[in-house]
């Protein structure tokens, strides 16, 4: 048994709030963990065994975080055996052996996301949680190979692969709709303007669909211009936003969908197409290199990165012949159960090492 505290303060902030959220009860099985978070963030886990909280709202990466972490919080992880990071992100002062996670490093990799000064900070965000980690965890092999590549990394670096969040079940009920969802940002590396451009040239072909874009239109503003100029050029009743909304809603727009759209340039795992298909919907992905590692042996459609007519071509295919996924032994492939062995297996020995 491992007595681990486990920064919880990214639950509910996309991807890795669901990644910390599905591993902190495989963790609790085997284990003692102190979570660190707000009250919201850890009310999920109060009902389990071998958990101890330490209520703490302070943001990630702030200079708080980094200069002035709360004596108190300090004193209960320097209490415990070591410190896991769902992230990149370490608050100053902690003594005892600390493990980070880097997803991706998209900002290093991918030109144009933020200036100078934030690609900057941002490499020093990375290089940080690098030097202190005794080990880094990261979600595919892609990742690794960036971490090592372009960090440098001299230490220990993990792959634990993401996996189909629990919340998501197929629905063999479930009524299909004329939808064409796409779930992610505007980030330039989504590859949002590509769907777009591939699906006007479709609608001009006779495509009847509605693209369903996951997210808040008035967020949209601060990502690339590029694509907020190309979806002004939409009416609403062709291409809709949900908002921020519920894990049930967004179980039953993949449920309901005819297809699930990934059109990103870059990714560190790239979840969507994944609980799509465990929803019992197919899924178009770009062929970029993490997305042939992770779903080579998926029924998935892939179509060239960033080439709209060959998006085209595959989003009239999707609804001409449209189509149910049924993923059988596949499921299994990732495990959020084993990377959380993996974790642990990997801290213990660590931790036994320097003794």
């Amino acid at each position: 048994m491992i007595r681990i505290a486990i920064d919880c303060r990214m639950i509910g902030s996309g991807g890795i709030g669901t990644f910390i959220s599905e591993l902190i009860p495989l963790f609790l099985k085997d284990n003692e963990c102190l979570l660190i978070g707000t009250h919201e963030q850890c009310m999920p886990f109060v009902r389990l065994q071998n958990v101890e909280f330490c209520f703490c709202d302070v943001p990630c990466f702030s200079l708080k975080e980094m200069f002035f972490f709360p004596e108190d919080v300090l004193k209960k992880i320097n209490s415990y055996q070591c410190y896991f990071s769902p992230y990149c992100n370490v608050p100053g002062g902690i003594k005892v052996p600390v493990f980070t996670t880097i997803h991706d490093i998209v900002f290093l990799d991918v030109p144009g996301l933020t200036g100078f000064a934030g690609r900057l900070a941002r490499k020093q965000i990375y290089q940080r949680a690098v030097n202190l980690s005794k080990t880094v965890f990261t979600v595919s092999q892609f990742s690794k190979s960036r971490i090592l590549k372009k960090l440098r990394c001299k230490k220990n670096v993990e792959v634990v692969y993401n996996s189909v969040p629990s919340y998501i079940t197929a629905s063999p009920s479930a009524k299909k709709e004329n939808s064409i969802l796409f779930v992610g940002n505007i980030k330039k590396h989504k590859g949002l303007k590509t769907l777009l451009d591939a699906y006007a040239a479709a609608v001009e072909q006779g495509l009847k669909s509605t693209l369903i874009i996951v997210g808040n239109k008035d967020n949209f503003s601060t990502g690339d211009e590029q694509t907020v100029k190309r979806l002004a050029d939409f009416p609403e009743d062709r291409v809709q936003f949900t908002g921020k909304i519920s894990n049930e809603r967004l179980l039953q727009l993949y449920s309901s969908a005819l297809v699930l759209v990934q059109p990103s340039l870059y990714e560190g795992f790239g979840i969507p197409p994944l609980e799509a298909m465990a929803s019992g919907t197919p899924a178009i992905i770009s062929d970029i290199p993490v997305f042939r590692e992770i779903y080579e042996d998926f029924p998935v459609t892939f179509f060239e990165a960033g080439n709209s007519q060959s998006l085209c071509q595959k989003l009239l295919e999707a609804e001409k012949s449209p189509k149910k996924i049924n993923l059988g032994d596949l499921k299994d492939k990732y495990s959020y159960s084993r990377s959380a062995s993996l974790i642990t297996a990997t801290i213990n020995n660590c931790l036994n090492s320097a003794r």
